[in-house]
């Protein structure tokens, strides 16, 4: 008989949500931020880019290695030393005195934070051995993950209108330090010495191969197809099929590829690529569409983008009911069609619409697809060997950075095309200010706000209708994609059980 969790299990899943909650918020906390740190440290514009974007290419890059390490050395054990690398960051971020020292620090952040998330995962694993109580964990864990997203620019606001904007960084170091004291009380820890020494050249090929396909995808959903980011996108592919070589022959491999044979597995992260990219790609137009069409102030703008998170509370509970009636398969084929019904309300928008239409589609798409994330996640943990959670974890969130990527490039690339299809301005514009307007509705605000009243007017008029029809076409490919996600995953994962993998042959005692 499985053994169940008891209280202290259950307490210490608490203790986990901490990191978790101020990783996935860092990601999100600098949005009302970067005007009040280009003021005080003269920031330029490739600096103000490097230091929003060095989190998340770290973050993504280091993920993998350090979910092969924490399965070594212990995971408690890399938590802790992430916690001490994330509140130390957090530190010399808070007060950095040049934009090169608070990059590094930023760098340093991605560092501790790809330690934490997936040793946050692997850790759940072992301590909810029984499914059903498993799947609650992994839901909570999925809400606590995607609510620190939704949450991290309303507590920077609420922070930049009181404290100055190096509290957005230190708010960390206090939970790191009750962190590292909680938790060696109460998380226990797991390591798996057979596993074998760690693959240093498979660490840096992973790293090699994730970040330059990441960069690529960002350079080019900023500013279009160019040769460089095709070519580190092409050289980022050529290190993963190394780095894939290397797992196969390496005798103590980093991800152990016989896990992509299990369908519950490999579905699994397909299903969470799709979800974070219609997730991140929804995220992008309805920060725009309450800013520069509703007319919001951001902090407005980010407390009515956290009413969705409304839905999101009951969605992940009702995930794992629903799971533990039905085949998986059914469920998260449900949960991808609930999230398409809220892309279809989206594609009604209209500029004169209530706000209420908005936040209903976005409600809608927020909730199936955090089904889906709580669905998938068990389904990644549950379909491997506790002694490669880690691994497995850090693939999944791998998976999800690249997915959150694609949506910027896919969605957004997408709806810049039918902005500039429908934008219609008057003719005798002048040649730079209409060059503006065409590069999107930011643009179109600032080039606007430098015109006379009436041709204000008609520029800013036209570009909120060219916004909202690029919103309605985004949506309907979100709409269809996920369609197509829906039926596609059912299919794969109809009766699929949680089947553990084998560690590697060499690797047992």
């Amino acid at each position: 008989m499985t053994e169940r969790a008891g209280r202290k299990e259950w307490i210490a899943l608490g203790v986990l949500a901490l990191p978790l909650l101020l990783v996935s918020m860092d990601v999100s906390v600098l949005y009302f931020a970067v005007p009040f740190i280009s003021a005080d440290l003269g920031v330029s514009a490739t600096e103000q880019l490097w230091i929003f974007d060095i989190y998340g290419f770290v973050l993504a890059g280091m993920l993998i290695t350090m979910g092969a390490l924490g399965d070594r050395i212990g995971r408690r054990k890399l938590l802790l030393l992430g916690a001490v690398a994330f509140g130390l960051a957090s530190v010399a971020a808070a007060y950095a005195q040049t934009p090169e020292q608070l990059i590094a620090a930023r760098a340093v952040l991605g560092i501790g934070g790809a330690t934490l998330m997936p040793s946050t995962l692997a850790l759940i694993r072992n301590m909810f051995h029984d499914a059903g109580q498993r799947q609650k964990a992994i839901a909570f864990w999925s809400a606590v993950m995607l609510g620190g997203i939704s949450l991290g620019p309303v507590l920077g606001g609420v922070l930049l209108e009181h404290f100055w904007w190096g509290s957005v960084f230190l708010i960390n170091t206090p939970a790191m330090v009750l962190l590292l004291v909680i938790a060696p009380i109460l998380l226990p820890e797991f390591k798996a010495p057979a596993l074998g020494r760690f693959d240093l050249l498979g660490s840096v090929l992973s790293l090699a191969a994730v970040l330059p396909v990441i960069w690529g995808i960002k350079e080019i959903a900023a500013h279009g197809v160019d040769a460089l980011p095709v070519v580190a996108i092409v050289v980022g592919l050529l290190m993963g099929a190394a780095f894939l070589q290397r797992q196969r022959t390496a005798a103590y491999p980093m991800v152990e590829l016989g896990m992509f044979r299990n369908r519950a597995f490999s579905g699994a992260l397909a299903a969470n690529t799709i979800g974070m990219l219609a997730l991140v790609g929804n995220a992008v137009f309805m920060t725009q569409y309450l800013q520069l069409v509703l007319g919001l102030s951001p902090l407005k703008a980010a407390l009515w983008a956290l009413v969705p998170s409304v839905a999101v509370g009951g969605a992940a509970p009702l995930s794992t009911v629903l799971a533990a009636r039905f085949d998986r398969a059914y469920v998260l084929g449900g949960a991808f069609l609930l999230s398409a019904g809220g892309f279809l309300v989206l594609t009604q928008i209209e500029v004169t619409s209530r706000l209420w239409v908005l936040l209903s589609g976005s409600g809608l798409l927020a909730a199936g697809l955090v089904m889906v994330m709580a669905l998938v996640t068990e389904a990644v943990v549950g379909a491997v060997a506790p002694e490669r959670a880690g691994s497995a974890s850090a693939l999944m969130e791998t998976c999800s950075e690249f997915g959150g990527a694609l949506g910027i490039a896919v969605l957004g690339s997408i709806g810049t095309a039918a902005y500039r299809s429908d934008l219609k301005l008057p003719a005798d514009l002048p040649a730079g200010v209409a060059d503006g307007a065409r590069e999107g509705l930011p643009a179109a605000t600032a080039v606007a706000a430098q015109l006379p009243a009436q041709v204000h007017d008609t520029v800013l008029t036209a570009a909120r209708h060219a916004f909202n029809h690029s919103l309605n076409i985004a949506a309907v490919v979100g709409a269809a994609l996920l369609i197509v996600t829906a039926v596609t995953i059912t299919l794969v994962l109809r009766g699929t059980a949680e089947a553990k993998t084998p560690a590697h042959p060499a690797n047992l005692p």
